[in-house]
């Protein structure tokens, strides 16, 4: 708290508070001794408390539990998967091209192991989905890709037509990557309707350990190449020592994220709460991707001439966090590569905000942004309380 104002957190997509059974789960087997590739007693009991969470991780996106690879995030998750090498039924298959989407995350906008030249960026319409007719014509071409598309975008909290992307990318004889780092615990994962080859967790986006990720197969005898030699852990996967107690919380946090899916409804309600108030208050408000499915619990919008730094900076002086887009950007604020591909204007762009919600969210959070809205809209920009959209 500073001086009497609560602080308030809007910036889950960010990173979720570390969830207090996490925390009590990761001290308890930090005490613990044992390295989980040894044979003995200490080493059998962390083996079982890592498979026990490999188990929770496979029930949060429908996987068998062997499909799941421990990896240290997010980023590691996404490089892993976005190779040209894969293993199929034990045979190597090599994908010549990679076809990504506009709006992703800098971790798969970055390609992976795709050198530029194989990679080729999957255009989307006013609302950051991807346009279907564009991926058929680029799958049409020779050779055989590898499509990497999050499941829902970290900004706006659009959600892709994942089932008719993997229909094409299957019906054209291509791999299928799904980074649903937002969307686990926001949205039920289906990898088996979405037909996707790979998914990409982290579980800091839901009240887990920062540092902990997974690659997660939609089979086992079609894996990417390892990015990480050297030992047979993870069933040879990922070389390295375990990290038994950040896995330990992945498991416990993911096992909260799959029963908050019934929760949902109660995001989406404060998220239109909050939506609602800002229109009221500045009826010009832009809230992006809006005409498409989104995530229940994240809100993207702009009023212009309320840059959103100088909003950043007044909201934090008031104890509150939010953000005005991804927070992968060396803490700049600049203009969203996300909105930019959704054909934003720049002035409107740059006054972007970005609200996520979760595990701890509340009515009284929501009333706290509205309350300090209208102080930053008479300080910035008076006017936007009474200009039309």
């Amino acid at each position: 708290m500073t001086g009497n104002r609560p602080h308030v957190y809007l910036d889950y997509n960010a990173g979720a508070p570390l969830r207090p059974v996490v925390r009590d789960r990761m001290v308890e087997v930090m005490m613990a001794v044992g390295n989980a590739s040894s044979v003995h007693g200490d080493g059998r009991r962390a083996r079982g408390r890592v498979e026990e969470a490999r188990e929770s991780v496979a029930l949060l996106c429908g996987a068998r539990s062997r499909s799941v690879t421990f990896v240290s995030g997010g980023t590691e998750a996404n490089m892993t998967a976005l190779t040209p090498q894969w293993q199929d039924k034990g045979a190597p298959v090599y994908l010549e091209r990679l076809l990504r989407g506009a709006t992703e995350h800098p971790a798969v906008a970055a390609g992976g192991r795709f050198p530029a030249s194989m990679q080729s960026v999957l255009p989307v319409d006013g609302n950051g989905v991807i346009r279907l007719d564009e991926l058929e014509r680029l799958l049409a071409e020779d050779g055989p890709a590898l499509v990497s598309v999050m499941a829902a975008n970290n900004e706006t909290g659009v959600i892709q037509p994942l089932e008719d992307i993997g229909r094409l990318t299957k019906v054209a004889g291509g791999f299928f990557h799904v980074d649903a780092v937002q969307a686990a615990g926001r949205m039920p994962i289906d990898m088996e309707a979405w037909q996707a080859d790979a998914l990409s967790l982290s579980a800091h986006k839901f009240g887990g350990p920062q540092g902990m990720g997974a690659v997660v197969a939609g089979s086992t005898a079609r894996v990417p190449a390892p990015l990480m030699n050297g030992g047979g852990q993870e069933n040879w996967r990922r070389a390295g020592t375990e990290n038994v107690a950040g896995i330990c919380g992945f498991g416990v946090a993911a096992a909260l994220a799959n029963d908050d899916l019934k929760d949902a409804g109660q995001l989406a309600a404060l998220r239109d709460q909050l939506e609602a108030g800002v229109s009221l208050i500045c009826p010009s408000m832009k809230v992006f991707g809006s005409d498409a499915p989104r995530l229940s619990n994240t809100s993207c919008f702009a009023v212009g001439g309320i840059p959103a730094e100088t909003a950043l900076i007044a909201f934090d002086l008031e104890n509150v966090s939010l953000s005005s887009g991804s927070a992968c950007s060396s803490g700049k604020v600049s203009v969203s590569h996300v909105l930019s591909a959704m054909g934003v204007d720049e002035h409107i762009a740059r006054c972007a905000l970005r609200v996520s919600l979760g595990w701890n969210s509340s009515e009284e959070d929501i009333a706290r942004f509205l309350n300090i809205w209208p102080m930053i809209v008479d300080r910035l920009n008076p006017e936007a309380r009474t200009r039309a959209a």
